[in-house]
């Protein structure tokens, strides 16, 4: 194994997706025993995320599911990839946070994003339009305030103020430009667009500040990557997710993990074929040597300190048996 991935962190976004014929409380029991399993294989982390109205996501309350996956793990680090700060008052957050950091100390993250839903429906649940994601960078400087105590109000984030959360800035869009300024450790994607990829990170290299939270810039690529014992076998594991992104795009909703054998079997419209089609390319896929390689390139041309690992399929003993492999490659 090459020293580049040796001395990466590898880490894991799930996501809590729901499975065609299952429940939402399967999907979020099944995050919490796949944080068990990944803590055993060694990796770095954890992450959870925040959807709201989404069929086939069950994972809307990030900060409430990292408690119950950091109450059932013991050394891996938890957090949210992540809360979408634009949904909330960031005094709120902090307080969340310094919850978890104090029940779970040295062990919280605190992953930040931009997103105030994905349709007005849900946006005017939450009270936000698409304008709101444009006071993220206030909103993220407010937050940080609250564990600083340096809030003009005279009120104080408890039990937030003076804990330190490890903050990091899913970019999206302007995110990584907000990362550099606040001096934050920056979270990208996705591997399918490395061109983009490595524009926004040279973009927050150069213009990163180093602040009390970080000295230097760290880079956390994300994207999904799929190791079986054959190439096929890898690519079966893109299958539901892929089908699942172009049933949303044809379709406008985003619907639960069929298996793989069903979606090989649809008569797709030229549209979905070319969305699924689309859905599939680009990741990193294939076996431990394959996968191996492709992560070197991928190291080599981001200097990334870190990879998060995002994939999504309705077979969860693949899922495990593909984080077991990659952990294999990572230990190698």
């Amino acid at each position: 194994m090459s020293s580049l991935i040796a001395t990466t962190r590898f880490s894991v976004l799930d996501r809590s997706r729901t499975r065609e014929g299952g429940t939402n409380a399967e999907a979020l029991r099944d995050t919490v025993r796949l944080a068990q399993e990944l803590e055993g294989l060694g990796y770095h982390r954890i992450w959870v995320s925040e959807h709201h109205g989404v069929p086939g996501v069950a994972g809307s309350a990030p900060t409430v599911l990292a408690a119950a996956v950091a109450s059932a793990t013991e050394s891996i680090r938890v957090g949210t990839g992540g809360v979408m700060l634009p949904n909330h008052q960031p005094l709120v957050v902090a307080e969340q946070f310094g919850v978890l950091e104090s029940l779970f100390p040295g062990r919280i993250d605190m992953g930040l994003g931009r997103s105030v839903g994905f349709t007005d429906g849900v946006r005017r649940a939450l009270g936000r339009d698409k304008d709101d994601a444009g006071d993220f960078a206030v909103q993220l400087e407010e937050l940080l305030g609250w564990f600083r105590g340096t809030s003009p109000t005279g009120v104080h984030a408890r039990p937030a103020e003076g804990l330190a959360v490890p903050p990091f800035v899913l970019a999206m869009g302007e995110g990584a430009a907000i990362a550099a300024r606040a001096g934050l450790p920056m979270v990208i994607g996705d591997l399918r667009n490395r061109e983009k990829m490595r524009r926004g990170i040279d973009h927050y290299r150069d213009r990163f500040r180093p602040s009390p939270w970080a000295a230097e810039p760290y880079v956390v690529i994300s994207g999904t990557i799929a190791v079986a014992a054959t190439p096929e076998e890898a690519r079966r594991l893109l299958i539901p997710e892929a089908w699942s992104m172009a049933h949303s795009r044809t379709r406008g909703t985003f619907p639960p993990l069929p298996p793989a054998e069903r979606v090989e079997g649809l008569a797709m419209t030229d549209k979905e074929r070319g969305f699924y089609e689309s859905g599939l390319a680009g990741h990193i896929a294939g076996t431990e040597e394959q996968v191996a390689d492709e992560l070197e390139t991928v190291l080599k041309e981001t200097g990334a300190q870190e990879v998060l690992v995002t994939t999504s399929t309705y077979d969860r003993e693949a899922l495990s048996d593909s984080y077991r492999r990659l952990a294999g490659i990572v230990s190698s």
